[in-house]
């Protein structure tokens, strides 16, 4: 590897920090679910119901000037973005009892077409109800949920149940951390919070098999090495497989947070704090759990002093 950015043979006692990173994280829980119920999230149109317009200009979309010009219609909360290209606008109304989508596309057209642009073209109009809404929150739940049962069954029969446990730990410390930095900042949270959370789980789930594949290995190996001596060889092992596409993830959403617009900064945001929370989880928390469950070794076989396995004749 021609760029390194940890050394190769590093000896760092990250279990012996274990309960330091247990007592953060019951705190950090804590917090979130405290944030939760307090702050609330800040629910987008996708659960909160409302009205979704689609729109065309002819020239680059003023979104500053749009968002001037909406706000003074007293809708309530308005939701303006760009995507596709940067005259297509995506404009999300909160739902109005008094006011049918007819009445509110109206008056949102009549308004851009006196300030903005004489040629607007609404090319999609919906309203998202309260029941939609519901169901939408429901499917959410349901997917996430379904998601950590998955994962569950996969890494049981890939592994042991004791390692399926350590990684559905991980990751709901994972989305419940998410969550609360989601009711900490106010940050939309709309349907493609709910893709982020996916593919955070499926980004910590990738980190901790790596983890737990060489603990595995090296469980069949060192078979007289103690278990928080092999975990902290283990994790050492892939520190720097962790940390170069942990960093390598995070240049890429970066970009992707500044310079992608505000279709999917909410989305790229989580991204991001998943990755800190599930680099994070995989070191200190999926892995030191092991210590946990009485991890079963293989029986013994012929084995050197140092505890390696002795090379058949045949194979050497």
């Amino acid at each position: 590897m021609l760029l390194k950015l940890v050394p190769q043979d590093t000896n760092i006692p990250f279990v012996n920090f274990r309960k330091i990173a247990y007592v953060f994280s019951v705190l950090m829980i804590v917090a979130s679910i405290g944030l939760f119920f307090t702050k609330e999230l800040n629910f987008g149109i996708d659960f909160k119901g409302g009205f979704l317009i689609e729109a065309h200009l002819d020239k680059t979309a003023d979104l500053a000037h749009i968002r001037g010009l909406t706000g003074d219609l007293d809708l309530g909360d308005v939701s303006i973005q760009t995507f596709g290209a940067d005259n297509q606008i995506l404009i999300r109304i909160e739902e109005h009892e008094t006011m049918s989508l007819n009445e509110v596309v109206n008056l949102v057209q009549s308004t851009l077409e006196a300030g903005v642009d004489d040629n607007i073209v609404f090319q999609r109009t919906e309203s998202v109800g309260s029941v939609v809404s519901g169901e939408l929150i429901q499917s959410g739940i349901m997917s996430v949920g379904l998601a950590i049962g998955a994962v569950l069954f996969y890494i049981w029969i890939r592994f042991e149940w004791q390692f399926g446990l350590g990684a559905v730990i991980a990751l709901v410390h994972d989305i419940i951390l998410t969550i609360g930095m989601f009711a900490l900042t106010q940050l939309e949270f709309n349907l493609s919070i709910i893709a982020a959370i996916l593919t955070i789980v499926g980004y910590s789930l990738n980190d901790t098999v790596v983890v737990y594949d060489r603990i595995r290995e090296n469980l069949r190996k060192y078979r007289k090495k103690e278990m928080p001596e092999l975990i902290n060889f283990s994790l050492n092992e892939t520190l720097a497989r962790t940390v170069m596409t942990s960093v390598t993830t995070l240049i890429a959403l970066a970009s992707l947070y500044f310079l992608g617009g505000e279709a999917i900064r909410g989305f790229t945001a989580a991204m991001i704090w998943g990755i800190f929370v599930g680099t994070y989880s995989s070191v200190f928390i999926a892995s030191p759990v092991l210590l946990w469950f009485e991890i079963r070794r293989e029986e013994e076989e012929e084995m050197t002093k140092d505890g390696k396995e002795i090379i058949p004749e045949q194979f050497r």
